[in-house]
């Protein structure tokens, strides 16, 4: 499933050794070599081979298709591992080799498909055969091997993959906001423009310089969509007058580390908002203390996870206020976010688990690849459905050089939900969805008091849903006749699905943010807008637990059954089209008073089209088609 070329020179193992060429990332270049590593603490993680990976794929695929004889009979947690995970001994053979060489175990699953450790550099790298370097990457400076690592021949058979690269420390949230940090510490004494923001499309209008189809009369961004507004515009506030609102069904979330004020602040929220409070029938969390959190300044601190773990919480919260959630947070954003999925599906915790967080493109090894899909497929084959939000850089080729969806939401394995700008009417009714590509150009204002436009429309993009084709996973066979083949060239594409990302067009949170990483310290309770994939997978994923309490069945992963209904039943889905002429937002920044125009749809190279497309999938995700996932075949 996985073909990556290491770029890295291969040192010569020992006879008795054998290399593992797939754990040099691609970005472990001469050209970006810094040298060798301070003897810093270092992260590791050994993927174990499955047991005969063949029938779990067949298992999984046949669990998860319609039609087949299996569809919706899900293993349990137990029959996957005692038909699938390595066997006990090759787990201990693994530590007992790790110990060995000095490492600290930190994690072994209870399906054994990976451990986790920890080493000085120096000597992690003496354990496998290599060197630790420093490379520079993405902005920082990153370890990973020189050469590739290898293990003894005899131990290496029972191995799928190493892991003793950083790569993953470069993994966030999918999370954005309307403004952004600016070294201007005053805003202008006069913008250009007064944009009061909304609450709903089109309250308020202001007069810009002619845009699209010679349009000068735009609203303004909205101030925050309420959970009332999300559940009215996507069909779900009728069904939870008539306590059809999740009850009954598990949504799991998971991100790195853990917020502090969690639960009080879902609880200020929920009051505000007019929903139910968390109680103990609503909400659970398994997360580390924070004394075992590791790697926060590389991973952007608890602090930079707290917003989206509330946004997640008060997302599925407010869409589906009966539903349970379940929050589990890693210790980290690398091996961390792994145990949590175990955690998750060795205990057969949920059958819905939102994940909003993504690397870089796809710019991790091949062997850590493999391993994070060994848990999709397990996935699936115990009838959990995935969702991954899909990124927020578009194509990544600004960050890249080259286009690329993200990881974890490329994975054939798991269903990805791209974005959408969401109009939402006076009364909360949907009016439309447009692709989710926000680029801004600059509203100025001459002399003689007349505006115009700092430069041509649409002007600079700052970022919008990502998708695209993956360079690494094959057409699955539930796109074939779906995807277009110009879009496809044999790959799998990303992503599936979209519902509300736009942060002009976001959703109002609130939460008592941290202002101190090391005590985890508070300040007081704020509102914030904020948008992103971050908010279209939670979203999704609680009109699937609304779905599922309505029809009593689950949905599982949902991919195949989704792709059907497009070929067959398109009229089902939101088809998000290109709108004409494009819609467009006015927008005055809060940190700076500089005035735009934001246009909606202008996703880098990724763009919008009639039926399927790479920003938004097959479509809007409606509660109609959530039901229809659910009821097939249940």
């Amino acid at each position: 499933m996985v073909g990556l070329t290491a770029t890295a020179a291969m040192a010569a193992p020992t006879p008795s050794n054998q290399a593992f060429p797939g754990s040099v990332p691609g970005w472990a270049t001469a050209a970006n070599d810094l040298g060798t590593a301070a003897d810093t603490s270092v992260e590791g993680e050994v993927f174990l081979s499955l047991r005969n990976v063949d029938a779990a794929i067949a298992t999984a695929t046949a669990v998860s298709t319609p039609g087949s004889g299996s569809y919706k009979q899900p293993l349990s947690p137990q029959q996957w591992i005692q038909r699938f995970s390595p066997t006990q001994a090759d787990v201990d053979a693994v530590v007992a080799h790790l110990k060995a060489k000095g490492m600290t175990i930190t994690d072994v699953p209870a399906s054994r498909q990976f451990v986790v450790f920890r080493g000085p550099a120096g000597r992690m790298g003496s354990a496998f055969g290599t060197e630790l370097h420093l490379y520079s990457h993405g902005g920082a400076s990153l370890l990973a091997p020189a050469a590739p690592p290898s293990l003894p021949a005899a131990l290496a058979a029972k191995v799928q993959g190493i892991s003793i690269d950083q790569s993953r420390l470069l993994t966030r949230p999918d999370l954005v906001k309307q403004d952004e940090p600016s070294a201007n510490r005053f805003a202008a004494a006069a913008p250009v423009l007064a944009t009061p923001c909304s609450n709903y499309w089109d309250q308020n209008t202001v007069t810009v310089p002619p845009a699209y189809a010679g349009n000068t009369r735009y609203g303004t961004y909205i101030c925050g969509y309420k959970p009332a507004q999300l559940q009215s515009a996507y069909g779900v506030a009728d069904y939870a007058k008539a306590g059809i609102d999740g009850r009954g069904q598990t949504v799991a979330i998971i991100d790195a580390y853990a917020s502090p004020t969690i639960v009080e602040d879902v609880n200020t929220f929920s009051s505000a908002a007019g929903l139910p409070v968390l109680d103990g029938s609503t909400y659970e969390q398994i997360v580390p203390a924070p004394s075992e959190f590791t790697d926060q300044a590389i991973c952007q601190e608890p602090s930079g996870w707290q917003t989206e773990q509330t946004l997640d919480v008060e997302a599925v919260h407010g869409l589906a206020p009966g539903a349970k959630v379940l929050y589990v947070g890693g210790t980290n954003c690398n091996a961390g976010l792994d145990v949590a999925m175990a955690t998750i599906l060795d205990g057969g915790l949920a059958n819905i688990v939102s994940n909003s967080y993504g690397n870089v493109g796809e710019d991790v090894s091949a062997d850590v690849l493999a391993g994070e899909v060994n848990e999709h497929i397990q996935a699936a084959a115990e009838g959990i459905g995935l969702y991954f939000s899909s990124g927020d850089n578009g194509d990544e080729r600004a960050k890249l050089g080259y286009t690329s969806p993200d990881f974890p939401a490329s994975s054939p394995w798991v269903t990805a939900v791209g974005g959408t700008s969401l109009a939402v009417g006076q009364n909360g009714n949907y009016l439309f969805e447009a692709g989710w590509g926000s680029s801004l150009q600059g509203i100025v204002k001459d002399s003689a008091g007349n505006l115009s436009y700092a430069g041509p429309l649409p002007g600079t993009f700052r970022f919008g849903a990502g998708g695209g084709r993956s360079a690494v996973f094959d057409q699955p066979a539930y796109q074939r006749g779906a995807v277009p083949d110009a879009l496809a060239n044999g790959h799998r594409v990303s992503p599936d699905v979209a519902a509300v990302a736009d942060p002009y067009t976001g959703y109002q949170t609130g939460f008592r943010p941290i202002i101190d990483d090391t005590t985890l310290a508070t300040g007081p309770y704020e509102n914030v807008t904020v948008g992103g994939t971050s908010l279209a997978s939670p979203v999704t994923a609680a009109q699937m637990a609304i779905a599922q309490q309505l029809t009593h069945s689950t949905v599982g992963f949902a991919n195949p059954t989704v792709y059907l209904l497009a070929r067959y039943a398109s009229f089902l889905f939101r088809d998000v089209q290109p709108q004409t002429p494009r819609q467009a937002l006015a927008f005055t920044r809060p940190s700076t008073g500089l005035s735009y125009l934001i246009s909606t749809d202008t996703d880098t190279s990724l763009t919008t089209a009639a039926g399927y497309d790479d920003v938004t999938g097959v479509g809007s995700v409606s509660l109609n088609l959530a039901t229809l996932l659910a009821r097939q075949g249940g």
